[in-house]
């Protein structure tokens, strides 16, 4: 994985980068964006801009075992669907809007999918991260 120091005056792309902070916090870093598990031991700050259901895995699953995960939706609209805790349960959704934040808690499976193209923002510890198919997917 490439990693570059953080310098004021060297702009980088957000939507093609990551930022990573490592837990002691002493080290902020540009970095290539990871959506599986990194073994970098960093929070991952990560914004996209997706267009369709398939830019956000709708067809999977994601959960991470060692952190909560803040997704934030910058712009546009998506539905996050929390799996059942219980056999036979309903999906939870969530409905955010540009400018809405939804913290999923840490071991819960969760899937995303657009009400519209969208910039999203995801902060969460990437290690461990575990994707699943949707049953319901085609």
């Amino acid at each position: 994985m490439t990693t570059t120091p953080m310098s004021p005056s060297s702009p980088f792309d957000l939507f093609a980068s990551a930022l990573h902070i490592h837990p002691d916090g002493g080290d902020l870093r540009v970095a290539e964006r990871r959506m599986t598990s990194s073994e970098s031991g960093a929070w991952q700050i990560a914004t996209f801009h997706v267009e369709t259901d398939t830019d956000v895995h709708a067809d999977h699953w994601e959960m991470h075992p060692e952190a909560d995960e803040a997704v934030c939706c910058l712009t546009g609209g998506v539905r996050l669907y929390l799996r059942p805790t219980t056999p036979g349960g309903a999906e939870d959704v969530v409905r955010l809007r540009a400018g809405n934040a939804v913290i999923v808690p840490r071991g819960r499976w969760h899937r995303l999918e657009l009400d519209a193209p969208s910039d999203l923002m995801s902060i969460t510890l990437r290690h461990g991260t575990r994707l699943e198919r949707h049953a319901g997917a085609n």
